[in-house]
């Protein structure tokens, strides 16, 4: 049959060509950006997350079902 000749697909044209993840580079990075804040950012950043701990922990969830009598 003459449509068989036609089946061969390359496998290299299945291939994806990704950059492998360079995770020490990038933890470097967020390192180096981290150095270059000022003491001020640092703890304003800091008073935030304590902040939203703080919500966090006071916070409790209540649920109520979709199909509440009218």
């Amino acid at each position: 049959m003459p449509f068989q000749d036609n089946q061969h697909i390359p496998a290299a044209a299945n291939e994806v060509n990704e950059p492998a993840a360079d995770y020490e580079k990038a933890e470097l990075d967020l390192l180096r950006d981290g150095i270059k804040r000022t003491h001020k950012e640092r703890f304003l950043f800091t008073t935030m997350l304590y902040k939203v701990q703080q919500t966090m922990k006071r916070a409790s969830i209540v649920h109520k079902p979709d199909n509440l009598p009218k």
